[in-house]
């Protein structure tokens, strides 16, 4: 594994200015350089393995309800758990980084989450599939905000709206494989089988990310300080934009992760009665989400950010709407157009935060991520509570007002003023 450059004693001490001095004065990653191709096929990979861990029981929850005699919502638990879980790591994962370097953290994350599932695949019950999913969460953490983090410092400017929407790309073909994998496994295998193959696809996400990732060149080596950790995350709250663009994270993942978890219940019952692998395939639509993500973060850095996020949550709701419906074509359909919208939305979401937390990108990026899979967890576990009621109709409306009350807060960041003084990870003023 490389060293992190940047990363000596100068930056803890009084020589830190020199250290940000000799940081700065690096070249920066461009689009068109092998580093950036190299650095796109690791994150490409880390996405993968990421995504693909977490998500891959979200096709077998119809199988964890018959084969453990639990309900929708406690099934949903597999992955609303790890989520929640996640979602409070993640505040600590970028003080991590910033004491032991961006490269190291990510690399160790992959590998023990991917030796975590393995252990899953073979869990004696019910509780212990939870605990063993629970700790995936915790060692995931590693990864989500320092990929941003890492992007920013370390791709040029001109360039971090393309790998930013390739990462989170890469990050959509890494949760559709990892569902497509999981419901075709289940159904010849079972499983146990299912969990596994995520493992083993993980583990070599991890050697392939470790290989191809460069080392860092701007980071700056700080010592592990939680008072100073916590102080950067409240810094965060005094900036006019940055809250309510959590928000948007939180409600972004927390209905689109709540769609794809009960959907499945709706298509292996009457009259559809599809199996496990047909219902897998239905993420195929992820393909449109690894569109969407970068050809709309092309669309923001052309248009402006504020003119584009608000039409994501317009087609969400399209979407959504489409699957009241009961053709089953109409249903794929509606998905797909959801898929796109969130991708859209995150893409435009996530860079935002980058931009307007100026030199705290690290925290700025994990309290975006933490919004986001607090949503997961949170959403995603009611949301049982409306299908248990209602059905598929009680989702619809469940996660329909969320993204209403998401696409108010949009209009709420349209009128939002830019950053007097853009810099390096900071907005720049939009039209």
């Amino acid at each position: 594994m490389a060293p992190e450059r940047g990363g000596g004693h100068a930056a803890v001490n009084a020589g830190a200015p020199a250290a940000l001095a000799a940081a700065d004065a690096e070249p920066h990653i461009r689009h068109g350089s092998a580093e950036f191709r190299r650095t796109n096929v690791a994150l490409f990979a880390a996405g993968l393995a990421t995504f693909g861990l977490l998500y891959c029981v979200q096709p077998l929850m119809p199988e964890f309800t018959q084969r453990f005699g639990v309900s929708a919502a406690a099934s949903a638990l597999s992955l609303s758990l790890p989520s929640g879980v996640l979602a409070l790591s993640l505040l600590f994962a970028g003080a991590l980084s910033d004491a032991w370097g961006r490269k190291p953290v990510m690399s160790a994350s992959l590998i023990v989450s991917a030796l975590l599932m393995l252990l899953a695949a073979a869990a004696p019950g019910w509780r212990s599939l939870l605990v063993l999913r629970t700790l995936l969460g915790f060692t995931l953490s590693g990864l989500p905000a320092i990929a941003m983090t890492y992007l920013n410092e370390e791709v040029h400017v001109e360039s971090i709206g393309l790998g930013m929407g390739l990462y989170i790309g890469g990050s959509a073909i890494g949760g559709l494989s990892g569902r497509l994998l999981a419901g075709a496994v289940s159904d010849l295998l079972g499983w146990r089988a299912a969990l596994a193959t995520a493992a083993l696809v993980g583990l070599l996400a991890g050697v392939v990310f470790s290989r191809c990732l460069p080392a860092s060149r701007h980071f700056v080596r700080h010592p592990l300080h939680l008072e100073r950790s916590l102080g950067r995350f409240a810094g965060l709250f005094r900036d006019a934009g940055l809250p309510w663009l959590f928000a948007e994270g939180f409600v972004l993942l927390g209905s689109f992760v709540t769609l794809y978890n009960y959907i499945g219940y709706r298509l292996r019952a009457p009259p559809y009665g599809l199996s496990q692998t047909a219902v897998g395939l239905l993420f195929s639509v992820y393909l449109v989400g690894s569109v969407s993500s970068t050809l709309v973060g092309h669309l923001a850095g052309r248009w402006g950010r504020r003119r584009v996020l608000w039409s994501m949550f317009v087609l969400m709701l399209a979407g959504l709407a489409l699957t009241a419906l009961d053709a089953l074509w109409v249903i794929v359909l509606g998905l797909a157009i959801a898929t796109f919208g969130f991708f859209g939305g995150h893409s435009i979401a996530s860079s935002w935060v980058g931009r307007r937390a100026g030199q705290a990108p690290a925290p700025g990026a994990s309290f975006y991520l933490f919004a986001s899979y607090l949503g997961s967890s949170i959403v995603g576990a009611v949301g049982g509570l409306f299908y248990a009621a209602s059905g598929w109709m009680g989702v619809l409306r469940f996660v329909g007002t969320l993204l209403l009350a998401g696409l108010l807060v949009a209009w709420r960041l349209y009128h939002l003023a830019p950053i007097a003084q853009p810099t390096r990870g900071a907005e720049p003023a939009l039209p």
